[in-house]
């Protein structure tokens, strides 16, 4: 981009008029051909920047060519006279390096409302600040997202199958409509902060005197985790986030917390006396991203009494304020008996995900919940609810699970098998996963809830949500630790990406 921004420099002190193209360019095809030849009519240079790969939001898979092999087939257009890769989500920086005369745009971001990622706006800002302006093309058009669907194989056969229903019905439109009935939601969510560190470090061997594997430190990175990570998945595609947590009076480490929080997300803390804030410290392995150890820094006793009531007090007072309430139980500590009581008894939409960990596994069961309008747990979780090792998912889910809690909406995730959905008086179905590419599965079934949950009161059907929920999961398992949120314009740009 360095040298990009001279050459454009150098260009208008010599009088040239400079032309500029952005996009992704996965799949070269004849419209991009005349999108770009057209762009380069009237102009004396033609300069195509193309988004890098790690920016490429348009779903599992994607893209299918690499950064550097986009541009050397963008490259060889004799009309086009240079080309970059921009290391960056958004186009404004290359708008910055360039300042071109003309920026040039297919005729579908005419209409900027249509634009998902609402950049089209602040694109043409930029040009215009500059002294340039926005152009549409208007010819042959092509999907590259669809050409590469229906040719290329980016799924697996069962997977393009189902996919091709969902074209039909309900249709890309209806999935967006309802992720957009979301927009409006005031939503309050409760569950423990976890502070997930990673400790990377490169294994070295096992020394000669010991049974242990030997490891050199690499780097460190501390995440704000758990409930605080479901928010921020969740911020984007509601109104509002409020959060009633727990954080420990020792070691609070409220400097991450406060750094990690989206603007629409606020706290609501209760701070538990003589404890640190969760942390779990995990050792991980450079070379491929695997876990070696966890080390838990936790006390998940029960509040104390008095710090109990007050939270089922508050949590009386606050639910008419909202439209749902989000239950994020990781089961340490933070939601006693008596606060499941006080929630089931609310007259509220209520999502519950009660979660099994190593510190609690055969102790924080979903069916300690009498009632919930939606639930969403893994198939380990579900079997352990139930008793029960070898039912299928189908059972469990449409006759065990319904017996024991009140509920007429439940999914359960099952990694790279996809989800199996139940809703009452519409029955079970089995979605396939989406992606079989996983950097690192933490936080993927809290991003599915988080997003899933908003779904569900905003009335989506639990197919509908099974599969969003695993496009969400998509792209969580590609995202290392806590790093970045799932949004709501990559779940959209992934969604259309897939149903073209």
């Amino acid at each position: 981009m360095e040298s990009l921004a001279e050459f454009c420099a150098q260009a208008r002190a010599r009088g040239k008029s400079v032309a500029l193209a952005h996009g992704t360019f996965d799949l070269l095809h004849l419209g991009h051909v005349r999108h770009l030849r057209e762009a380069k009519h009237g102009s004396d240079i033609l300069v195509v920047t193309l988004t890098a790969d790690e920016f490429v939001n348009k779903g599992p898979g994607r893209p299918v060519f690499t950064g550097p092999q986009r541009a050397e087939m963008l490259a060889a257009l004799d009309f086009v006279d240079q080309v970059a890769i921009n290391h960056a989500p958004t186009a404004e920086p290359v708008i910055e390096a360039v300042r071109p005369s003309v920026y040039v745009k297919g005729a579908d971001y005419v209409d900027a409302e249509k634009d998902v990622t609402g950049k089209i706006v602040d694109e043409q800002r930029a040009v215009e600040a500059h002294g340039g302006r926005i152009q549409f093309t208007d010819d042959i058009t092509f999907s590259s997202s669809e050409l590469i669907n229906r040719h290329m194989g980016v799924f697996a056969p069962e997977v393009r199958a189902y996919l091709d229903q969902i074209r039909e019905a309900p249709g890309l439109d209806a999935l967006i409509d309802l992720v957009d009935r979301a927009a409006d939601l005031k939503v309050l969510m409760i569950g423990e902060v976890i502070l997930d560190e990673y400790q990377y470090v490169l294994p070295s061997g096992q020394p000669s005197k010991e049974n242990i594997i030997a490891t050199r430190y690499e780097d460190t990175e501390i995440f704000a985790g758990g409930v605080i990570a479901s928010a921020n998945h969740a911020a984007s595609f509601c109104g509002q986030v409020d959060v009633i947590t727990a954080i420990g009076d020792e070691d609070r480490r409220e400097d991450v917390i406060d750094a990690c929080l989206l603007p629409n997300v606020s706290l609501k803390p209760f701070y538990r006396p003589g404890c640190p804030t969760t942390r779990k410290l995990r050792y991980v392995d450079t070379s491929y991203l695997g876990k070696l150890f966890e080390v838990q820094f936790i006390d998940d006793h029960p509040l104390p009494d008095a710090q109990r009531r007050e939270l089922n007090q508050m949590l009386v007072d606050l639910a008419p304020q909202y439209d749902a309430i989000l239950v994020n139980d990781f089961g340490h500590g933070l939601i006693a008996r008596d606060t499941v009581e006080t929630l089931s008894g609310l007259d509220s939409f209520i999502a519950v995900n009660a979660q099994t960990n190593s510190a609690n596994r055969g102790y924080n069961l979903v069916t300690k919940y009498p009632r919930a309008d939606y639930i969403c747990i893994d198939a380990p979780e579900a079997r352990l609810a139930v008793g029960d090792r070898f039912s299928d998912l189908e059972t469990i889910a449409c006759e065990l699970l319904p017996a024991r809690v009140d509920c007429g909406k439940i999914i359960l995730t099952h990694g790279r098998h996809g989800c199996t959905t139940f809703e009452r008086g519409a029955g079970s179905r089995s979605i396939p996963a989406l992606t079989q590419t996983v950097v690192d599965t933490m936080g993927a079934g809290d991003a599915f809830f988080a997003v899933t949950a908003l779904l569900a009161k905003a009335g989506g059907s639990a197919s509908d949500l099974g599969l969003i929920g695993n496009m969400v999961g998509a792209l969580k398992v590609g995202i290392v630790g806590h790093r970045t949120s799932v949004d709501k314009v990559s779940v959209v740009k992934a969604l259309t990406g897939a149903l073209k």
